[in-house]
């Protein structure tokens, strides 16, 4: 069973309960759901996962003190403190003075503002080109199990996605990154027998390779030990995780060196296809140095478009 399924549950036998027992008034105000930190709120965990940080919880986010002031929030914190240890086999952390948890009761400010900089999830463009992917996507994944005040899902909605000025920029860049790393200097390195930077070259070719395909599918970017497992589940050009493996868990013996060659040309072309079929570029051509100009050249806002082409990166 998940993590998800599990929180969802333990809030179900226990949580819902207690809130609607204790706390009855309070409860159309409070958000209930498992988001943030956690191979469980991206639904990655597996076994393994539960080594470290995983247990039966769920969060419980409060609106500002105007709403539930902190002798409440105090109440809330002991009630859920003392919900049972155990479930389902697994058995809660102990909880700390010093704070830090992932579940538990947390102030909705605090969490955006962890999380995005901004206590609100208003963020101005040059916000957006700041706060890291990851970071973003911990705001706005997982599941919420109650939200009938509707604020956190407000602000987690404005959260959903980058502006469309903000997400031209940031695939421009990689797109000119992919083509230096992978059209130009891969080879070359290989030319001058620098085996040790061509394999270099072919990391930063297949890391910005998988930053240009999420954005293509308007997905955030997972935490880079997710950004493989995230792939696969991606409707558009998620077939290209085993290409891309190859490139980095391969050596460059001259039999390597051609394969490799091909599937970065592949990639290349897969990609290209892509931006003519969004309607990003009408460039039919697989040079990612050209597609990435044309594609800066789209975008709306002038002071975005004039931007230094890799600030999106």
């Amino acid at each position: 069973m998940k993590g998800l399924e599990i929180a969802r549950a333990y809030y179900e036998t226990y949580g819902k309960e207690m809130l609607q027992s204790q706390f009855s008034q309070m409860l159309p105000y409070l958000a209930i759901g498992l988001v943030g930190s956690g191979s469980e709120c991206y639904g990655y965990d597996d076994q393994t996962s539960r080594d470290h940080d995983f247990e039966p919880a769920f969060c419980i986010f409060l609106p500002g003190e105007d709403v539930i002031d902190r002798k409440t929030e105090f109440q809330l914190e002991r009630a859920y403190a003392k919900l049972p240890k155990q479930f389902m086999g697994l058995e809660r952390s102990a909880l700390t003075p010093v704070g830090g948890s992932r579940h538990g009761v947390i102030r909705m400010a605090d969490f955006f503002l962890q999380k995005t900089g901004t206590s609100d999830g208003a963020l101005s463009y040059e916000q957006w080109f700041l706060v890291p992917e990851h970071s973003l996507l911990e705001a706005t994944n997982g599941a919420v199990f109650e939200d009938q005040y509707g604020l956190f899902t407000a602000i987690r909605e404005r959260l959903l996605y980058f502006p469309e000025d903000v997400r031209r920029k940031k695939l421009a860049g990689q797109l000119l990154l992919m083509g230096q790393s992978g059209q130009y200097n891969y080879s070359r390195c290989i030319a001058r027998g620098d085996t040790a930077a061509a394999q270099l070259a072919a990391v930063e070719f297949v890391k910005s390779a998988l930053h240009c395909i999420y954005l293509l599918n308007r997905a955030y970017m997972p935490y880079y030990k997710w950004s493989f497992r995230g792939l696969k589940n991606l409707a558009t050009l998620g077939n290209l995780a085993d290409d891309m493996e190859y490139l980095i868990s391969s050596g460059n013996t001259p039999h390597e060196f051609k394969q490799k060659s091909k599937k970065i040309e592949h990639i290349c072309a897969e990609v290209s296809s892509v931006l003519q079929a969004q309607g990003l570029t009408d460039l039919k051509l697989s040079e990612l140095e050209q597609q990435s100009y044309a594609l800066n050249n789209t975008i709306a806002d002038n002071q975005i478009r004039n931007l230094h082409i890799l600030y999106g990166v």
